[in-house]
């Protein structure tokens, strides 16, 4: 290898850790501060750049800024689910789609230790109207996902139309909130119901079973 490519290779390797150190840093700040409240120039200097145009130059806007923390954590969680499905049987029900859907998160942030932040971050981005669009974007991108999502329709009960989009709002705000509470519990030091990450699965996968499961009241059906 010449001076120059190795020279070349010196900087590929820089701006990498670069744009890592930049994700870092600003997958706690938004998650602790929210999306909109935090500037390129705090995230510029939490993550130890001097030139406050570092996350511009790297990244663009804040909404490239955020799809890209999405997809550093989405490929690891991908890979999960595809092993996952990959390991069901030959006619999965309820129980095993949801599992698939759920455990795939709690494993990733596990494997990141404490504190992590990606819950949250995930939180603070579906609540804003104005970045909630990507995050689905790029969760319906994932085949993983929808394989996941299309299993689990498949075997759901006969529900009225308003009663399945219903109880389809009810569990994504479960999976999006449930871990995020975990998450801040466990950052500042607090108890929480279960005692790892993969207890918390459990428990979350019996709650969402228990949500597309659930009888239909007649008020529920329209009457």
């Amino acid at each position: 290898m010449t001076g120059t490519q190795l020279d070349h290779a010196g900087r590929t390797d820089r701006a990498a850790a670069t744009r890592e150190r930049i994700l870092d840093a600003a997958e706690r700040l938004f998650a602790e501060h929210g999306v909109h409240a935090v500037s390129n120039r705090t995230i510029a200097e939490t993550a130890g750049q001097g030139n406050n145009t570092a996350v511009g130059y790297h990244f663009g806007g804040k909404p490239d800024l955020v799809r890209a923390l999405i997809r550093r954590n989405a490929s690891a969680m991908d890979a999960r689910r595809e092993a996952m499905v990959a390991s069901l049987g030959p006619d999965p029900q309820v129980r095993e789609w949801v599992d698939a859907l759920v455990r795939p998160v709690a494993d990733h942030l596990a494997d990141a230790g404490v504190p992590t932040w990606y819950a949250r971050f995930g939180a603070q981005v579906m609540t804003d109207p104005g970045l909630r669009g990507i995050m689905v974007a790029e969760s319906l991108a994932s085949t993983a996902l929808t394989t996941v999502l299309d299993g689990l329709n498949r075997c759901l009960p006969a529900l009225p139309p308003e009663v399945r989009l219903e109880r389809g709002d009810v569990c994504r705000q479960l999976l999006v909130h449930h871990f995020a509470e975990r998450e801040r519990a466990l950052a500042d030091g607090l108890p929480t119901p279960r005692s790892s990450w993969a207890d918390a699965a459990t428990g979350l996968v019996d709650v969402i079973v228990g949500v597309w499961t659930a009888p239909v009241s007649p008020a529920g059906r329209g009457g």
